[in-house]
């Protein structure tokens, strides 16, 4: 990769970035832009998907908002991401949880890891 394009790169990063798993709960503040306004907006779910690496990393959240699921993607260097609170571990055994998306109820938890 160029050089220029590197080291531009290495500037947006963030300087710490919580360690969370796919698997985890993880509760995102996010700024929201309405009009000239600016909010923080909290999205609690399981991480359900990390990919990629370095300044292009994104992760997906996922939730059940009165019976229907939502999920959202945000890039993990993104200054749109203000915080990422770890709410509880989760124990899994793969790297994308894709088949959450076909449960419902109690079958849609992810066992708590303890440590």
């Amino acid at each position: 990769m160029n050089e220029i394009i590197k080291n531009i790169e290495t500037a947006q990063l963030k300087e710490t970035v919580p360690e969370f798993h796919v698997g985890d709960t993880v509760r995102v503040s996010a700024k929201i832009r309405e009009g000239n306004r600016v909010r923080t907006q909290v999205f609690e779910g399981t991480v359900i998907k990390r990919q990629n690496g370095g300044v292009r990393e994104t992760f997906t959240v996922r939730k059940n908002s009165n019976g229907i699921g939502v999920e959202k993607t945000w890039p993990l260097h993104s200054p749109s991401v203000e915080n990422i609170e770890v709410v509880r571990r989760g124990k899994v055994r793969r790297a994308k949880l894709y088949y959450l998306r076909d449960r419902v109820g109690k079958a849609a938890k992810v066992k708590e890891l303890v440590r």
